[in-house]
């Protein structure tokens, strides 16, 4: 591997943490920072937007309100470089605490297509992946 391999890769690994940061923190201005203006995003198969980042930062807004706390795990790191970028798949493991006491688990991959821009790798497109959910129906009952 070579010393450009080795650097994109750790770059690659940075964004993916800056993805998991943002989101956990709730900082909107960061997280747009992980992906291209025109990038697209798709959340819909664990329930979750989809669309533009703009579009999907202010339905992410409200919906994350309702979580006292989340923490992302990124892991298991998939990097295949195309002629124009890279295809990432990566694993999550994710605890959310709806209030204390309530609280779910899910895991799944995130799916990005990555492109190298001036400022550095950026995603053109994520789609998330779910694999699994626990403890989902007892952190929202009444």
């Amino acid at each position: 591997m070579d010393l450009q391999t080795l650097s994109d890769r750790i770059e690659i690994a940075d964004l993916l943490t800056r993805y998991a940061h943002a989101v956990d923190t709730k900082d909107w201005a960061l997280y747009r920072t992980v992906f291209t203006p025109d990038a697209a995003i798709d959340y819909s198969e664990t329930g979750g937007p989809s669309g533009g980042v703009e579009e999907v930062v202010a339905q992410l807004t409200t919906m994350l309100d309702l979580f006292t706390r989340t923490q992302h795990f990124v892991s298991n790191i998939d990097v295949e470089f195309t002629a124009d970028g890279a295809r990432v798949r990566a694993m999550f493991f994710n605890p959310m605490v709806v209030k204390p006491g309530r609280q779910f688990f899910c895991g799944g991959w995130y799916n990005h297509e990555l492109v190298r821009t001036p400022d550095g790798w950026r995603s053109r497109a994520l789609v998330e992946d779910a694999a699994w959910f626990d403890g989902l129906e007892q952190a929202f009952a009444e």
